[in-house]
Order: C-alpha cells, then structure tokens, then sequence
C-alpha cells in the first residue's frame, strides 16, 4: 500500500475539508395525510406513494384510522410481581493471606522479646 512521503499540512486539509456541507434534505407533504414525508418515498403514516397505496397492509391500516375511535374503557391493571434477578453465587471471603500472617508473627515475635 502506498504511502505518503510528507504530512499534509493543516491549510491543505482545511481547504480541501471545506467543500464538504451538510444539506437539509427536500420533503414534501403526504396529499393524504398531510404529514411531511422526504421526497420520493412511501410515507410512513399511512403508506401512500403516487396517486396509490403502496401496499395491502397500508391500504388497511389507513381505512382503520379514518373511521371514528370509539371511547376507550379503564380496565384496571393488575400489579406485576417483581421478579428476583438470579445472579451467580457470592464470592467466599479471603481468608487471611500469607503476608499478613507473616506480619502478624513478626510482630507477636518482637513483643515477646
């Protein structure tokens, strides 16, 4: 693989960095729905695209939503039980290391002294 021979300074990156923008892209609205969609696609409320449903499945959906919505009933909820998260098993306790012990001795030894 090639590889440059010098680095490319900050002026070269930044004049060449500079031609890159950022664009907002074109939308349109839905003659549908009226919700703003991005051009030449399906919109993706109620799935129309040219003059037509863009599938079956859509097509349903959007003759659902045109009836009226009768008024939802409360129904009460009942409480989900928190369920115990399972975890792995407690690590045993460290019993006293060996350096501690020699410590200890050493001390126990001077105090006898």
């Amino acid at each position: 693989m090639a590889t440059p021979k010098k680095r490319t300074g900050k002026a070269s990156q930044a004049t060449r960095r500079a031609n890159w923008k950022g664009r907002v892209p074109a939308t349109t609205t839905c003659p549908n729905c009226k919700a703003t969609v991005l051009t030449h696609t399906v919109c993706p409320e109620c799935g129309y695209y040219k003059n037509g449903f863009a599938s079956k499945k859509a097509k349903a959906t959007s003759e659902v939503k045109a009836e009226p919505v009768a008024e939802k009933v409360e129904t009460p909820v009942e409480e989900k039980k928190e369920e115990v998260k399972k975890t792995r098993k407690p690590r045993a306790k460290k019993t006293e290391t060996t350096t501690e012990k020699k410590v200890e001795e050493t001390s126990e030894e001077k105090k006898a002294e």
